[in-house]
């Protein structure tokens, strides 16, 4: 497994330590291990998950800006895990509101050592402890669900980043709350079959 996220990381022109690429093989192998009780992923094969869920994260990391980042309903700890190995110098939460999920994170996090991750069981309409420079999603619906349940997370200069299929301007449009289209980016995901795009909006 190592070898092959040795070439896929290679394709995506992503430049990790030895260290970070362990961590994220092991993260594989828990993911693949819990799953079997914890039914986290349709995922099941761990070859498959190097491609769906690390290379899908992993893709991401460049663009994103600023130090502190929330992924909202991170189920099984994605793209947020991938992204704090590959970004040890800024902090994530990771948020979802079942607790199967929180609990395999956590012990996710503590067996792989990583220290800049918190995460939280809450829904994310009641979660206002805080404000980031960075809203993640992978898994919402619509992008007007995203930004109507998470239009308190950015702080002032703050973005949302929507990983997303194909990319269809109607859903921009869609939008009810005040906000900017920044940027729509093609992600390069190795070995993944279907497009898949990074979708950059700003408050206002």
């Amino acid at each position: 497994m190592f070898a092959k996220l040795d070439r896929l990381l290679t394709q995506a022109e992503i430049s990790l330590t030895d260290q970070q690429k362990t961590q994220l093989v092991d993260f594989v192998k828990l993911l693949d291990k819990w799953n079997k009780a914890y039914n986290l992923t349709s995922v099941r094969n761990p070859d498959e998950m190097l491609v769906k869920h690390i290379m899908d994260s992993l893709v991401v990391s460049r663009h994103l800006q600023g130090q502190h980042f929330i992924d909202v309903g991170t189920g099984p700890g994605l793209p947020g895990i991938p992204l704090a190995i590959a970004n040890p110098d800024k902090q994530f939460v990771l948020l979802d509101s079942l607790g199967k999920r929180i609990t395999f994170i956590k012990n996710a996090l503590r067996e792989l050592g990583i220290h800049n991750v918190t995460a939280v069981q809450s829904r994310v309409e009641a979660y206002i402890e805080q404000q980031f420079d960075g809203v993640l999603s992978r898994a919402f619906a619509s992008l007007n669900d995203m930004v109507a349940w998470c239009y308190h997370l950015p702080n002032a200069s703050g973005r949302f980043y929507a990983l997303k299929g194909i990319y269809q301007p109607e859903e921009v449009a869609e939008i009810e709350q005040a906000v900017a289209l920044v940027d729509v980016l093609p992600l390069n995901v190795p070995e993944l079959v279907g497009e898949r795009n990074l979708v950059v909006l700003a408050k206002g």
